[in-house]
């Protein structure tokens, strides 16, 4: 052990170190970056191809009325910057492509699958701007409070889409939807790009934690039972209350009448 002191006291010993140790990293990263080189490579090219794809989907179903380049036209928004989030959500419920535009354009039956969507989606990113497509761990439920949820609902939202999330109607044709049908996915992205006649909800507004909170209250009450019997499209409870008491009470009040109009039978004198 005495000749590895005797080296450490030279005055080269430390540079030696410290070339060595650069080598040792050179070595190691040689055998680290062509696998991650090759995994960007392999992420931008199906990017690409997801584009090019998208592209093909829009000139076919879409650019007819958001223009060829999707500047829009007169009877249809430009959508460069509106991000992939705002197409995901608009063609994954069936609002897009629109065949008739009115007041609202109500949810149906989406004419692209999950696959074709998203790649739309990334076309339209492609083109610049907007909010990206959030992720699973971003809308799960199951991390979300439902009981702060409840409170962001009622404060922000309940005014048009009911208590429950059963929707409402609005002015000038318009309605806000029910939330029945709508996926975890989907409420995020109503709520990031505020489609229609909806506010957006930034994460100024409403943090990521927030937003998921809020889904998780909204799947929360779709399954919650109605204690005090049918739950008569869940419209609140007041209105509830007043539909059961003048059912009720005209329940009453017709077989009042009814028992009141027959006739008393004449007894026959043997």
């Amino acid at each position: 052990m005495k000749w590895i002191t005797a080296w450490r006291r030279r005055p080269w010993a430390g540079y030696a170190v410290v070339l060595a140790a650069l080598a040792i990293i050179g070595v190691a990263y040689a055998g680290v970056s062509p696998r991650t080189d090759r995994a960007q490579a392999a992420a931008a090219a199906a990017s690409d191809q997801d584009v090019a794809k998208g592209k093909q989907l829009f000139n076919q179903a879409c650019s007819s009325c958001h223009g060829a380049n999707a500047e829009g036209t007169k009877n249809a928004p430009s959508l460069i910057g509106v991000g992939a989030a705002s197409v995901d959500f608009q063609v994954s419920t069936g609002r897009m492509p629109a065949m008739n535009l009115g007041a609202q354009i109500p949810r149906k039956k989406p004419v692209f699958n999950e696959e074709q969507t998203r790649q739309i989606a990334a076309y339209i990113a492609s083109l610049g701007g907007g909010p990206a497509i959030p992720s699973k761990d971003q809308v799960d439920p199951a991390s979300g409070d439902a009981a702060m949820g409840g409170k962001l609902f009622r404060a922000n939202c309940a005014q048009c889409h009911n208590f429950a999330g059963s929707g409402g109607a609005l002015t000038g044709g318009k309605y806000a939807p029910p939330l029945d049908k709508a996926t975890p996915e989907q409420i995020y992205e109503a709520m990031l790009t505020g489609p229609q006649a909806m506010p957006v909800f930034n994460d100024t507004t409403l943090t990521p934690a927030q937003k998921r909170a809020i889904i998780a209250y909204v799947t929360q009450t779709r399954s919650e039972p109605n204690p005090g019997g049918n739950g008569l499209g869940r419209v609140g409870p007041v209105a509830e209350g007043l539909a059961g008491w003048l059912v009720g009470l005209g329940l009453i009040v017709i077989a009042a009448m009814w028992i009141t109009a027959r006739k008393p039978k004449k007894k026959h004198n043997v």
